[in-house]
């Protein structure tokens, strides 16, 4: 059977020649350092507000994808692709948010014979959604925060749900990641804003709004357990 953390099913037993970078900024930076003592090549995207910003020049290419909304640019998988092909990209490294946990961009880059460089699909589907990753936790009997595990519609909802968790909330969106699309609330007037809010930050990060709550937990200890596979298990 396939471990449940494996990476994509390519390994890294060569190198590539060329890869496009579907991020920006520091998180591009990184990458092109390292592609550049690897030799190997790298492509960068841009927004038209990034078009001068230094990843852009460190970049041995680089490719407009869109204006200044996420959603229009880092976000926009036809132009990224157009980008791919244009360049001959072999491979895309997405960094961390926009597109890195979107299972809907690594089917795109498969059936165009792109590799994706980062976790399998059954991973970043099972795990890049929140609500999901909550459920399989849960069903493996993992503690998990208390909450509600399902989307949340309306205002009505937030405060109803809220309430039943008891204050202080937190109000998280299920895609994405990096701090984005969270609000906490301590009563039922911030907890309606958060979930404005929140909703408004996922749509724009990572081009899906939905909201599900858990309890907010005070001075918390995060412990956090880095995985790394080569794709051979």
């Amino acid at each position: 059977s396939t471990p449940f953390c494996s990476a994509s099913s390519y390994a890294f037993s060569q190198y590539f020649d060329k890869i496009l970078i579907a991020n920006r900024g520091e998180i591009s930076r990184r990458v092109i350092k390292t592609c550049k003592k690897m030799g190997i090549q790298t492509v960068a995207i841009y927004s038209d507000p990034d078009s001068r910003s230094m990843f852009v020049r460190e970049a041995d290419e680089a490719y407009r994808v869109g204006p200044a909304a996420s959603s229009e640019s880092y976000l926009n998988m036809d132009a990224i692709m157009h980008a791919i092909k244009d360049s001959g990209a072999q491979a895309v490294h997405p960094g961390y948010g926009f597109l890195s946990e979107n299972s809907k961009f690594q089917h795109l880059l498969a059936e165009n014979g792109i590799k994706f460089i980062g976790p399998g699909t059954h991973a970043i589907e099972a795990m890049g959604d929140k609500i999901e990753s909550k459920k399989i936790a849960k069903e493996a009997g993992v503690n998990i925060i208390p909450g509600f595990i399902g989307e949340i519609h309306s205002n009505e909802e937030v405060i109803e749900i809220a309430n039943q968790i008891g204050y202080p909330v937190m109000i998280k969106a299920t895609a994405g990641g990096g701090g984005k699309g969270m609000r906490i609330a301590w009563n039922d007037e911030e907890a309606i804003t958060g979930y404005r809010l929140s909703k408004a930050e996922a749509l724009s990060s990572f081009g899906d709004d939905r909201i599900f709550m858990e309890k907010y937990i005070e001075e918390p200890r995060h412990i956090e357990f880095q995985l790394l596979a080569d794709g051979k298990g």
